[in-house]
């Protein structure tokens, strides 16, 4: 029984649950929002407003976390708050209430993402297995994605996720207080950005277009492709079900140096979205969000690793976060855009090009 109840186990469970509770309204949403207006504009917002908020609530929770040297009150906090304003989702029956909804989500979430992902690093005594606990984000993403499938619901997904929310919050009770470096003065988040700039400017772009490509492509998938929820669902676990294999073989056999993990992800990514805009059917979708989840766990492992060896830890893993929610605002605007104007496979290539960009950038980033 201890064995089960480790440091380590009790923070890949907790990521787990953390991860599984966002999940389960990540592949819905986008028909949700639909539901409550016909506008892919007004769906596009809907969508970014999460992404939004959680720009700021990471950047801001992730440069206090590291000021007070408390990773687990943030932690915990996330959980509990979390878990409340997701269940409220259920009450969100027009498109403003859902928008201000998930602007809340994207609060809660950021309160513990930064803090998360810096204990992880912490709590584990062998650097190079942090991988494989952090693999377990992947795997609470295949749950989530499972159980939306399951309940085929767009309403009752809210209260299961609360109900992530709140069983990871059980378990992180558990959790050990760590002691972290207090970590005062001003001007640190600026220096971090100036010093990483490259990375985070490459990320910035290659997730502008993947996050274009997730707001429509469940619609595409039902609505032009006559795929049933499940199935949706079933095409998004080759996503999790990729990237938390590949994240837990980080941890022990593919030994690569974080920055060319860094690069290796950007550039796989390219082949994605062109394959994407030549599928036809749902089912052939499949291999090429297997393709993003290998892509995926390849730049955020290199990534985030190789940001909390060389700088402030939840500064910078906050930073990180923020990054990707920055495009995850400018995302689904674009999409909205140019699917109007220009139909859905003109996102695909948009999100390919801009990869592309943003692979070429990353090429300039030292190891």
């Amino acid at each position: 029984m201890t064995q089960v109840f480790t440091t380590s186990n009790l923070v890949r469970t907790s990521t787990f649950f953390q991860n599984a509770g966002v999940s389960i309204t990540f592949v819905f949403l986008p028909i949700i929002a639909k539901n409550t207006s016909q506008s892919f504009f007004e769906i596009g917002l809907i969508i970014a407003a999460f992404s939004l908020a959680q720009i700021l609530s990471s950047m801001f929770f992730g440069r206090v976390s590291d000021k007070k040297g408390n990773r687990l009150f943030f932690i915990q906090a996330g959980f509990v708050v979390s878990s409340i304003v997701f269940a409220l989702h259920y009450f969100a029956d027009n498109s403003l209430l859902l928008f201000l909804a998930r602007i809340s989500a994207g609060i809660a979430t950021g309160i513990m993402i930064p803090a998360m992902l810096a204990y992880s690093y912490e709590s584990s005594t062998e650097k190079t297995k942090v991988a494989s606990v952090i693999s377990f984000q992947a795997l609470g993403w295949l749950a989530g994605i499972i159980a939306a499938g399951i309940s085929n619901d767009e309403k009752i997904i809210f209260l299961v996720s609360a109900g992530f929310f709140a069983v990871g919050f059980l378990f992180s009770l558990k959790l050990p207080k760590i002691s972290s470096e207090k970590l005062e003065g001003s001007g640190l988040t600026k220096q971090v950005i100036v010093k990483n700039k490259t990375l985070f400017f490459s990320l910035l772009l290659r997730h502008t277009g993947a996050t274009a490509v997730w707001a429509i492509l469940p619609i595409v998938l039902t609505e032009s492709m006559g795929a049933r929820l499940y199935e949706v669902s079933i095409v998004y676990i080759a996503n999790t079900l990729t990237s938390f294999v590949i994240m837990t073989m980080m941890g022990t056999r593919l030994r690569i140096n974080n920055v060319t993990k860094f690069k290796i992800g950007l550039g796989l990514t390219i082949f994605v979205f062109i394959g994407l805009a030549l599928v036809k059917e749902w089912w052939m979708a499949f291999p090429f969000m297997a393709l993003v989840g290998l892509s995926w766990a390849f730049l955020y492992i290199g990534g985030n690793v190789h940001l909390m060896e060389n700088n402030p830890k939840s500064t910078s893993t906050g930073i990180f976060s923020s990054t990707v929610s920055i495009a995850s605002v400018i995302g689904p605007l674009v999409a909205g855009a140019i699917a109007s104007y220009f139909g859905f496979a003109s996102v695909m290539y948009f999100a390919a090009a801009i990869s592309f960009s943003a692979f070429l950038i990353s090429l300039a980033i030292k190891k």
